[in-house]
């Protein structure tokens, strides 16, 4: 898959978890919440998605082929984009 594809195939995930769960920045403000309670201090959401993609790095060091890890660093990169507005 060439990156113009997968960039293509990352923003029709984005699209249909959107259509699914609902807006990505709504989901990373619960997200935040949730885990600024489990860690007894404040996270944000542009934190919840930079955790994210950390989480999605260290399995592509365990296997930098996974081409859903790649898609979903991609799409938690525009999240991050969406959040930071």
């Amino acid at each position: 898959m060439t990156g113009e594809k997968m960039l293509k195939r990352a923003a029709e995930l984005v699209t249909h978890r959107r259509t699914t769960y609902g807006d990505p920045a709504s989901s990373m403000a619960t997200v935040a919440a949730r885990w600024s309670l489990t860690l007894g201090h404040p996270v944000t959401p542009a934190q919840v998605a930079l955790c994210l993609i950390d989480l999605k790095l260290t399995r592509l060091a365990h296997d930098p082929t996974h081409l859903d890890s790649v898609l979903d660093v991609a799409g938690y990169a525009a999240v991050l984009r969406e959040v930071t507005r």
